[in-house]
């Protein structure tokens, strides 16, 4: 055998690494050495800001808030290649006197929406900056200088974090607590980590979680968000689109929604994934995704999602309200393409149903929604579910913004090329309810298939409006009911029903008469 000569690693670079090594590790900037009395009294502005200074003329390294102490302070500006460490047990606590954020109050670039200028931490166009630690940033967004009701307005209520053009953006194991408004703010950043954060910020005046706005490249996972409003959004407030997100491994709970794409949408969203989530005590939407503000909506991929008391599981919403850019015309209307949603599981949905919808002449394209098991509470009565569902095209889009669907799961409206696949949709049987488990309006070129669902007396399980192009197999009702489909709409074609077993049901379809004579085809049943 053939001994292979060992070449020895040069030792010039082992030493070179060392001392890389040894000098990352030296740079360490303790607070209390700048001065900070860490008391939770004493304001340590200055000291924290010096010490921040301090590094990054070193070249960078890490900000040390240690000790287990409470560290006060108004507004900081973190600079390039610094971490600020609050090392577990150890508190950075923001002022509740408005004016020690004025120090620094930063010019926002007139292109990006909202100018909110007071933060507690702060950066513009820096490079590689993290909050890092295992400690507890808290800015005492319940104190009553901070009260929503004494003191409206957002102008002078301050993030905890915002970063705007931003790179190699790093925050990880802190907790943030009781934001005074927005808890983080990521404006027009790329290469953005959040990994493993605790954020809990419960008073509805407190705003969001994460804000994820016009940036691209960003990692969200192993977070638990729990916030008075939304958890986690995204927003395109810039012409810049928001793309290149995942989301994963997190648990989300909200006053409103949970996980929402939108509402400003002006930049669009492009390449979205969210996955393996639970979603609980949420009061709006688990899953709320927004094209209301021009834009282009396309590619958005959701999967593996638990949810337990979510009012509405699922709200996917095209409209046109139209906000404009600072100093521009109202945008055009904007397009929602390609979304994909599949194994969502939910149970204790409220009463309202989930609404999927688009607009007259603009359609929602490209939806598929497959392997969904939604258990509703009911109590939807007959006149719900005969009620017109007006259109609201320029509404601040909502999951109640329809008020009571006539369908107690799916309401699907202006949706072209669906695929709906294995869902699941049921009440609570001591409750009731007298609505359609699912009614499809202006829907063209659908696939339905292996659909379940508790049927009610007095409507069809499944009611078709005015619907063309669309496909039901592999269906089954489990008992005796009345009629499986209802067709309605003189603009209704193209219906055919195939390899289904109907046979509880009766009859399995029922057509309305303003129906043309030729727009349902039930094969399984040899008629036409």
């Amino acid at each position: 055998m053939r001994l292979r000569r060992l070449i020895p690693f040069p030792a010039a670079l082992v030493l070179t690494a060392a001392f890389i090594a040894g000098q990352a590790a030296a740079r360490e900037f303790d607070v209390r050495d700048f001065g900070a009395a860490g008391d939770g009294e004493t304001l340590d502005t200055k000291a924290l800001q010096a010490a921040i200074d301090q590094c990054a003329a070193a070249g960078g390294g890490r900000v040390v808030l240690a000790g287990g102490r409470v560290y006060l302070s108004g507004g900081l500006v973190l600079r390039s290649n610094v971490t600020l460490q609050v090392e577990a047990g150890s508190v950075l606590r923001g002022s509740v006197n408005k004016d020690d954020y004025l120090d620094f109050m930063p010019e926002i670039p007139y292109l990006y929406r909202p100018r909110f200028t007071r933060h507690l931490i702060y950066a513009e166009k820096q490079q590689n900056i993290g909050i890092a630690g295992g400690g507890t940033i808290d800015g005492q967004g319940t104190h009553e200088n901070f009260d929503h009701q004494k003191h409206p307005g957002d102008q002078d209520r301050p993030y905890i974090l915002r970063f705007v053009e931003c790179s190699n953006v790093r925050v990880r194991d802190v907790t943030l607590l009781e934001s005074a408004r927005w808890c983080s703010h990521y404006l027009a950043c790329d290469d953005v980590v959040i990994d493993g954060i605790t954020i809990l910020c419960t008073p509805r005046a407190n705003r969001d979680g994460i804000d994820i706005d016009s940036c691209s490249r960003v990692r969200i996972a192993n977070c638990r968000i729990e916030t008075g409003d939304d958890a986690i959004v995204l927003k395109a407030t810039a012409h810049r689109p928001c793309k290149n997100v995942a989301v994963t491994n997190c648990h989300l709970a909200s006053q409103a929604s949970a996980f929402k794409l939108g509402t400003e949408s002006n930049g669009g969203f492009e390449n979205i994934v969210m996955s393996n989530c639970t979603i609980y005590d949420t009061d709006g939407a688990g899953i709320s995704l927004l094209m209301v503000d021009g834009g282009k909506f396309d590619g958005v991929t959701i999967s593996n999602v638990s949810m337990d008391n979510v009012f509405a599981p699922i709200f996917i919403r095209l409209g046109n309200r139209a906000r404009p850019m600072p100093d521009e015309d109202p945008p055009g209307m904007g397009s929602m393409t390609n979304i994909m949603i599949r194994g969502v599981q939910a149970r204790g949905a409220g009463g309202h149903g989930c609404a999927i919808s688009g607009l007259p002449g603009e359609f929602i394209e490209n939806l598929t929604l497959r392997d969904i098991r939604i258990q509703f509470s009911g109590g939807g009565t007959l006149e719900h579910a005969q009620a017109n569902v007006a259109e609201r095209e320029a509404q601040y889009p909502a999951s109640r913004m329809f008020g009571t669907l006539p369908a107690y799961g799916l309401f699907v409206r202006h949706v072209r090329n669906l695929t709906l696949d294995g869902i699941d949709l049921s009440f609570d049987p001591e409750i009731g309810d007298q609505r359609s488990a699912m009614v499809l309006d202006d829907v063209r070129d659908a696939n339905l298939s292996n659909l379940r669902a508790a049927a009610v007396e007095s409507m069809p399980t499944i009611r078709m409006v005015d619907c063309q192009g669309i496909l039901l197999r592999g269906c089954r009702p489990a008992c005796p009911q009345g009629p499986f489909v209802g067709v309605a709409g003189e603009a209704s074609d193209g219906i055919s029903l195939t390899g289904n077993d109907l046979r509880h049901a009766q009859p399995p379809v029922a057509v309305d008469a303003a129906v043309p004579a030729a727009a349902v085809r039930d094969f399984d049943s040899q008629t036409q």
